[in-house]
């Protein structure tokens, strides 16, 4: 057999196979990883079927295995792995076509090593000869570079193909643009080559192509058939062989070196495609064709000046800010939320924060009561945005619409997650967490927004660790948050953790002051809200206070809180109770 990379040096593609998992379900039903012990014949029936039409390299039959693997299955899946690299070899050897180990992607635990996942995986396929490798359908490169350096120690002559799912506005699902981890991949010491499959069509994923630079790499790209549709409860895709073929062309035109088929994709869609590259061979290579015209706005590095962001200019210049917490309503009026609005912003407020959804309990939109903050008041809003309620489409959907309203400011959260008792009709998303989103909007600052969107973070000054928390902290500040916002201080340990922050972090950080208004309201905020903790000697004080001395003794504490704080922040995130706007505004009277 020649060496696969003797064989990409030439003007022809290596056509791949197409799917296994939609094939394998349509055909036989069931899991194409397991019927590797279940049922080999019908294995090797999908291999030949692929082989027949003209592949020239098989995928292993084990791309779900790496999930099976972490998830507590490790034996089961070591020897569905064994089972499949046999059958794959098996089915290759007549035919001269090379056999790649499928390496599917394993979940981003904040425990997990997917590099030693990978590897566990790539040592049995070595075990059986298997030199040639797939890591594919990542959102992400976490461990790929550990994983390639590891697997070359094993096995110097191995060669590492890893593929990005990219959706068709150039992401992947945990919001990495497609084209960095390209560039990312192509200064991968250990990665031959790289390119995309699954997510798109092979028409979005010709254009994804047009966003990169080769300089000489191994392009690989492998699309769907088309998008899916359901019908009688099946997942069909309409896309048809002829029209996969002559797109499937296009791609190496624009320089796929390897070339074949994702989900949707049958043995049929890959004989098209292997006929439409033996009728051009060889196939000439294009540089590829400008994009289509993009509605989108251009990147802010094209546009000058940038619009002011009041709120932002103000901390980076030095001076300090105040911006407090309404909480959105929860009825159909906004004519309450909008006054007080106004009042604090004539008391001096320097930004309005609106909470997405505090507690998991739905009120009106955060992002939508912004703008409207914005238009009628013209005051500077951060929203609250939550990763709980959102996919990823859903998400820059919304950041697209906050950046044409003119909101510069965005506060990013995991978010509450959804309250207990509810969990059968309301199911949180959480497709991704604060530190990865925060990173894409970092991504879409650099290719979408005209002007910047500043992404502050929130960091808990109460936790047990406080350790952990400047940790994420900082992997905040490395995705691109600016600036923090903290949980409310309300003992001694929280001032430590604000004095050890400011040491730790770059960021500007806005020190949180919640006033508590009486002993109930403490020993709520105490027992049944996550992040917030209240000491004794505070909440002793409350004790037999009616509602006028518990007011009173809120302000004193909380500009007590505010003055303490003050070395060690850049400015404060007061906090409405009750919308009891009047103790909001004499707090920030007294506190200058």
């Amino acid at each position: 057999m020649k060496d696969i990379r003797a064989l990409l040096a030439q003007e022809a593609p290596l056509v791949f196979d197409g799917a296994a998992g939609t094939y394998f379900a349509a055909r036989y039903g069931g899991s194409c990883e397991l019927a590797s012990l279940e049922q080999p014949e019908k294995v090797l029936q999908m291999h030949r079927a692929y082989l027949d039409a003209g592949c020239q390299a098989v995928k292993t039959n084990t791309f779900a295995l790496g999930a099976m693997y972490q998830e507590g299955g490790e034996s089961l899946a070591r020897k569905a792995i064994l089972a499949g690299c046999m059958l794959a070899r098996e089915a290759a050897a007549p035919y001269g076509a090379y056999v790649f180990g499928d390496l599917g992607p394993v979940a981003a635990l904040e425990d997990a090593d997917p590099a030693a996942i990978y590897l566990a995986q790539a040592q049995l396929f070595l075990s059986q000869g298997i030199t040639h490798f797939l890591l594919e359908t990542l959102s992400s490169d976490q461990g790929v570079a550990d994983f390639a350096r590891q697997l070359k120690a094993l096995c110097p002559s191995a060669f590492l193909l890893v593929s990005f799912g990219v959706q068709p506005d150039g992401y992947t699902r945990e919001g990495l643009g497609g084209a960095q981890l390209f560039a990312r991949m192509q200064a991968c010491e250990g990665v031959d080559a790289a390119g995309f499959n699954c997510v798109c069509g092979p028409q979005h994923m010709l254009r994804q192509f047009q966003k990169l630079d080769p300089q000489g790499a191994v392009l690989s790209a492998m699309p769907n058939a088309g998008y899916p549709t359901v019908l009688g409860r099946r997942v069909v895709y309409r896309g048809q062989p002829d029209y996969f073929a002559q797109q499937g062309l296009a791609l190496v035109r624009a320089g796929a070196k390897i070339i074949g088929g994702c989900c949707g994709t049958t043995p049929a869609h890959i004989a098209a495609l292997v006929q439409a590259i033996r009728r051009e061979k060889p196939v000439a290579v294009q540089a590829p064709a400008a994009p289509s015209p993009d509605p989108s706005p251009a990147p802010r590095a094209a546009q000058s000046p940038l619009a002011p962001n009041p709120l932002w200019d103000k901390l980076e210049a030095g001076k300090r800010v105040v911006v407090v917490e309404l909480d959105p309503p929860a009825q159909g009026s906004a004519q309450p939320f909008m006054e007080a609005a106004a009042r604090l912003q004539a008391a001096g407020a320097d930004g309005i924060t609106v909470a997405d959804c505090p507690i998991g309990r739905p009120r009106a939109d955060s992002s939508l009561l912004s703008c409207k903050l914005k238009r009628e008041l013209g005051i500077e809003p951060l929203p609250h945005l939550a990763c709980r309620d959102r996919n990823l489409s859903a998400t820059r959907a919304l950041l697209l619409g906050l950046s044409m309203e003119g909101i510069r400011n965005v506060l990013l959260v995991t978010g509450d997650p959804v309250a207990g008792g509810q969990e059968d009709m309301v199911k949180g998303v959480f497709h991704f967490n604060a530190r990865k989103l925060a990173s894409y909007v970092a991504a879409m600052n650099d290719t979408v927004f005209p002007n910047p969107m500043r992404a502050y973070g929130a960091l808990n000054v109460n936790a047990k660790n406080f350790q952990i928390q400047l940790k994420l902290a900082q992997e905040k500040e490395a995705n691109g948050i600016c600036a923090f916002l903290t949980q409310p201080v309300h003992s001694q340990e929280a001032l430590e953790n604000l004095k050890l922050a400011r040491q730790t972090l770059h960021g500007k950080i806005l020190g949180g002051v919640l006033p508590i208004v009486s002993y109930r309201n403490a020993c709520f905020l105490n027992n049944e809200i996550a992040g917030v903790f209240v000491c004794e000697q505070i909440l002793a004080q409350y004790q037999d206070k009616d509602r006028a001395q518990g007011e009173a003794l809120a302000v004193e504490i909380s500009c007590a809180i505010g003055e303490a704080m003050a070395p060690y922040t850049d400015g404060l995130y007061l906090m409405t109770p009750f919308n009891r706007i009047s103790l909001m505004e004499t707090i920030m009277e007294r506190l200058g």
